[in-house]
Order: structure tokens, then sequence, then C-alpha cells
């Protein structure tokens, strides 16, 4: 591991702190018995307390110093006076510790007492310090200058979603995202056990992966010596519960797609699914605007949010569309008795893409996915699908080519997915079969067939209507964040490329090589003024480690940089 300059003086502090005694993680615990928060909120001139934290900034002049001690709600001043931490003759706790043993980025406990500046600033008065973790590296250290312009901001989205940890500690705004993600999951919480439904766990591996069109992660189990699914949905084994008896279950359950990855998709999220019996989707309708409605005034104390350009506001009721209404508006498209060939050639004649293993549903979804879904800014209901979309929904009562299913839009995206539910075993196994045959053509999210479940359905499953909401989509709207990574702590990312060590030789070919990609390799080794030696040496270890391509032209050789 090459350390920088700044890690190899901090390793060199650690060693310095242990010779004089102090060890720089300390096992016991540290009395803590305030916060910033409180402490401002409480504030209480001349009253003993004992905070920690980290160190943030400090500005030591002489034998005083100011300073900001950051913890889990915000920063405080604290400040550190040499006769006040060492009243006897020896200073070393200020002199050498303080003063130049801690970094910016070390954890402290500190006692001290509150007192009001000058300037009116609310401050720790440090009586005593312990150092309780040396931080070996620097944190990023964004700038505000007198004019209140940000310099070295830690911005760039791949560092920060690498190093959230890092984020959470030098950019604030963060943490509050993802307080209000809990205010979210605890609204919806409050929300249905207040009308007596049951949260329930349910498994994430699975031998058949059921409940939605995807395509799945596989595993094998070894000692069962099986294939094993991670779940795609959790919505099979929910129905399995109401037909054990339970009115109204629900789970937020960690779900896993083996599929593209894009601003507003990660291949591992959150949904909450819930079921409940002897409703259908016309009351599950009122029952989701009702609870966006709730949860919008949890999380931000109004039913508004801005998104981007747009002012959503999720106060009750939604309007309701059709599917075939929504695509007729937007497309002059009449989908209503159509073939599969009628639906590809007028899918292709809009200009979506679609290929040979799509069935009717999926062509119908391309065709909305592609022509309508954008138009829907404030939340709406799209109602009354087509059979061929939704294989575990309830025939329509009234149009036995649609379903009672309804999916509700938000600038755009699909927030929520909900149906009567199909209880109708014999109705249920053709379906899977309908979708077996899909996947015999190639549609690799086809689903699978759920025998178990089929059996579950023949012992009886009262009429349930049940509903999917995307988590990580919603606290998106009510954050204003347009990429899910943000509402992530540890978003999927592409493994981190190694630093390779290089000589000095190797650092200058390669910065020339950057600002003159391609090049003739002749005119490269020129540049470098290396001898032949040095430069096969330099130019091998640049290629194997990814750094340089050599391409062969008819030109001659030519040098890429990577």
């Amino acid at each position: 591991m090459q350390l920088s300059e700044l890690e190899l003086i901090r390793r060199e502090k650690l060693s310095q702190l242990r010779n004089l005694g102090i060890e720089p993680y300390p096992a016991a615990l540290y009395p803590v018995d305030s916060t910033s928060g409180k402490i401002k909120q409480n504030f209480e001139e001349g009253k003993k307390v004992n905070i920690a934290g980290r160190l943030m900034s400090r500005r030591i002049q002489g034998k005083a110093s100011f300073a900001e001690l950051q913890d889990a709600e915000g920063r405080i001043q604290v400040y550190f006076n040499r006769d006040e931490i060492c009243p006897g003759e020896d200073k070393t706790h200020y002199n050498e510790v303080y003063k130049k043993l801690l970094d910016i980025g070390d954890f402290i406990g500190v006692e001290g007492e509150l007192f009001t500046t000058q300037v009116g600033e609310k401050t720790v008065m440090v009586k005593n310090f312990t150092l309780l973790s040396k931080a070996l590296k620097p944190l990023p250290q964004p700038r505000v200058d007198s004019e209140g312009n940000v310099h070295d901001a830690f911005t760039d989205p791949e560092q920060r979603y690498r190093q959230r940890y890092a984020d959470l500690v030098v950019n604030p705004h963060v943490k509050e995202v993802f307080v209000k993600r809990t205010k979210l999951f605890n609204a919806m919480r409050e929300f249905f056990n207040a009308r007596g439904y049951f949260e329930v766990e349910t498994p994430i591996l699975q031998p058949i992966p059921g409940g939605a069109a995807a395509r799945p992660f596989v595993t094998h189990h070894n000692t069962l010596d099986m294939p094993l699914y991670l779940r795609i949905a959790n919505e099979l084994y929910l129905k399995r519960l109401i037909v054990g008896g339970f009115d109204g279950v629900y789970e937020f359950s960690k779900n896993f797609r083996n599929e593209g990855m894009d601003r507003t998709h990660n291949p591992e999220f959150t949904a909450m699914e819930i079921y409940v019996a002897y409703k259908d989707y016309n009351w599950m309708m009122e029952f989701c605007e009702q609870l966006l409605e709730f949860c919008a005034k949890a999380v931000n104390n109004t039913t508004s949010a801005t998104f981007g350009d747009h002012t959503i506001d999720f106060k009750a009721p939604y309007p309701r569309v059709t599917m075939t209404d929504a695509i007729k508006q937007f497309t002059g498209f009449d989908i209503t008795d159509k073939t599969e060939a009628e639906l590809r050639a007028a899918a292709l004649e809009m200009g979506v893409e679609v290929d040979d293993s799509m069935g009717k549903g999926k062509l119908i979804d391309e065709i909305f996915g592609e022509k309508c879904e954008g138009n829907f800014i404030q939340p709406t209901f799209i109602t009354d699908y087509p059979k061929e979309m939704s294989p575990l929904c309830k025939e329509h009562r009234d149009n036995p080519e649609l379903t009672e299913r309804f999916e509700l839009m938000v600038c755009g995206k699909e927030v929520a997915n909900a149906y009567s539910e199909l209880n109708d075993p014999i109705d249920q196994r053709e379906r899977f079969e309908a979708q077996l045959k899909l996947a015999d053509r190639g549609d690799d999210e086809a689903m699978f067939i759920d025998n178990d479940f089929i059996r579950a359905l023949e012992y009886g499953m009262p009429p349930t209507s049940g509903m999917g909401i995307g988590m990580d989509r919603l606290i998106m709207f009510l954050t204003n964040n347009a990429s899910i990574q943000e509402v992530l702590f540890f978003p999927q990312m592409k493994p981190e490329k190694k630093q390779v060590a290089l000589s000095e030789d190797e650092k200058q070919v390669l910065e020339y090589l950057k600002d003159h990609t391609p090049i003739f390799l002749v005119e490269l080794k020129a540049q470098s003024g290396l001898s032949n030696k040095k430069w096969d040496k330099t130019i091998k270890h640049l290629t194997k480690n990814n750094l340089a391509k050599v391409e062969k032209t008819d030109d001659g050789l030519f040098v890429h940089a990577l």
C-alpha cells in the first residue's frame, strides 16, 4: 500500500502518542451526557457537559485555540486554553498532544463548561479532553471563502458513493436525505399498524423467483445441492399468509434484479408490499393516496414536494386514467382487441424498439413506457391493464381482456403497482403456463411456474388487494434527488480501479500521453528522452497495468491512454 505524505505523518503521530502513554484507540466507554443539539436548545451558562465527536476545524493562537466538534446532531464550538487544560507545570497535554499530535478528523471526548463568547457564540470551555480515535486518512476539506464560495468541495459522485462515510462527514446535507428516508419508513409503519396490519418477513433465498417479471440473481446451496434465487419480489409469500388466515400483512423487502443500472435502477432495492383481504383495487387506490398524503406530511411537513422543475402535490385524491385511454391520448392508437402482430407493427411505426421475444403484454408495456409515462407529472393512477401484462392479477369484472390493476405514476415514473389479486387457482396455472411459453421464446423476464403457490390457492384465498411501492424511488421524489444513488447509503458500483505505483519516468510519460493520445510510439519515446532500457521498462509497466495501450495500424504503432 502506497501512503501519501500526510498519511505517513499521521502514522508517525500515532507512534508519538503511544510513546507518551496515550492509547489512540481506547476500549473504555466515554461518558457522553450531552450533544451539540441539546446544548444549543437548552443552553445554560456554566453547565458542566461531556460531549464527543470529530475535530473538524481549529484556530490555534499560542496558548489558546477555538475549534469545532461535530457529532451526530451538528457542530459546536469548543475553546481550548492551555492553562485550563494543564493547570500545573506540565503543559504537554496542550502543547504536544493538542497542538501537534491531533488532526482534523480525530474523534475526541471533551469535558467542559458552557459559556458564551463576546460575539454571542455558544461554546464549551474545555477542562479536559481524551483522544478516542486517531484518523489516519485526512478528510476532504471543503473551504468557504469570505464571499461564500466553496472550494475543494467533495462533490465527485463516484467518490461520494464509494466513500459514503466521508460524504456524510463533510457534506451534512446528505445526512438529511437519509433522515427523511427513515421518517418515510416510520410513517408507513405507523399508517399500517394503526389499521391493524401485521409486519412480517419472508425468504430472500427462494427456490423459484416469483411475484414479478424480472431476471434473477442465481446462487447455489451446497448442503441442499440446489439452485436458489435472490428474491425479485415477495408477493407470492405474502399471499400465502393471506391463505393462512392473516387479514392484512406487509413487508419492507430487499429485492434483487439482475438487470440494467441507471439513475432510477439499482440491482438491490427496497420495496414495500401490502396485502389486505376482502378488498379490491378500487379500495386500494383510495388507501394508496391516503397513505402517500400521510407520508409526504410526515417527511416534509407538507403534501407538496419539489422534484427538479416540478412541484408535486401528494394531496388526495389523484386522477384515474385507463391504460387504453392513455395510449390512445398520446399515440392515437387504440390497443383494444389488437393482435400481437398489429401491436408489433404499431410499435415499430411509432419508433418503439421491440424484438421477437415480446408477447402482447411486453409490446403494450413498451409502447406505454416510451410514449405515455413521461407525460404524467402529478400523481396519477393508470388503471385497467391488458391481461397479458399482469399474470398475477384478477380479470376485470367488466372486460375479460383487461385486469383490475393500477400503477401510480409520478413525474413519469412508476411509484406503486397494485391489483385485485388473482385467487382462482385454475386461472393462475393457465397464466403461469402462458408465461412459460414466453420464456421458451427467449423472454428471460418471464415468470416461473410456482406449483406450491398454486397449491396454496387451491386451499382458498379470499378476495384480496395487494400493492407494492418502490421505496427508493418514492424518497427520491420527496427529497428532490434525480439519482437513486443519492438515496442509497451504499449503491452498487463497478470495481474500484487499483492505484498503481508509478516511477517518476512513468508518471512523466503517462501525463504527456494523456495530453497527446493517440501518438506514434516512436514519437512518444523520443519525447520521453529515456534510454532504450528505461523506455522498455516504462512502456511495459504502463500497458501491463492497463494505463496505456499499443495498437498496430497500417500507418505504424500508436499508443493510446486508457
